[in-house]
């Protein structure tokens, strides 16, 4: 992801992709319900959907509280990339208990703050990690995303390719992405990329992506 730049050093200016935002803290709590009762987090400024739960994790959250998923064994890897404050893969943690999230982020705030939630709710099966601290090795069985779009688009391209390698010969990724931001036309190019890309739902203005190994 796209680091601080010298042309933008104003705090005002950086965005929750920045590797070490400037801004000023302002802690807000706020709580995500699941199926296993209620996740407490905070959130912060700097960080991804710094106000609360984001309309985009809530309409994802709430289509894979309702999706049969393919069975994850026990002992597999998981991810969420860019878990801001971690609301994705704390869910995950949740609901695969005997498998290992990693959560991932560019930004040091929101790694830091995810590490506090996951403690704060007792779930020691997440892994809080920078995108270059992750075993390149290690293949995932799933991966739940609100990935980055305002990152921009041949940025995204970039990450999405280098996540999507990693997924496990029968894994899936689950996306939620704008419509307006361009849902429809990255499904295209995922699967043009030999990604098979479906909408499993769309809904308040986001599409959730189910996107395949080309077997």
């Amino acid at each position: 992801m796209p680091k601080n730049t010298p042309s933008s050093p104003d705090p005002a200016h950086q965005h929750y992709f920045s590797e070490a935002p400037q801004a000023p803290s302002r802690r807000k709590d706020f709580a995500v319900s699941g199926t296993n009762g209620e996740l407490a987090l905070s959130t912060d400024a700097g960080v991804f959907s710094q106000h609360g739960l984001d309309k985009g994790t809530s309409v994802l959250l709430e289509v894979m509280a309702k999706h049969e998923c393919m069975p994850i064994a026990p002992g597999s890897f998981l991810c969420d990339i860019g878990c801001g404050s971690g609301a994705i893969a704390l869910t995950l943690a949740v609901r695969y208990p005997e498998c290992t999230v990693y959560a991932v982020d560019t930004n040091k705030r929101a790694r830091d703050i995810c590490q506090e939630n996951a403690a704060r709710n007792g779930l020691g099966n997440i892994l809080v990690k920078a995108p270059e601290e992750v075993d390149p090795s290690i293949k995932f069985a799933t991966m739940w995303s609100n990935p980055p779009i305002r990152i921009g688009k041949s940025a995204l391209h970039e990450l999405l390719e280098l996540w999507l390698a990693r997924l496990d010969v029968d894994g899936a990724a689950y996306l939620v992405v704008n419509k307006n931001l361009g849902a429809d036309s990255l499904s295209q190019w995922m699967t043009g990329l030999a990604y098979p890309t479906t909408r499993l739902a769309s809904r308040n203005g986001f599409r959730v992506l189910e996107v395949k190994v080309r077997s």
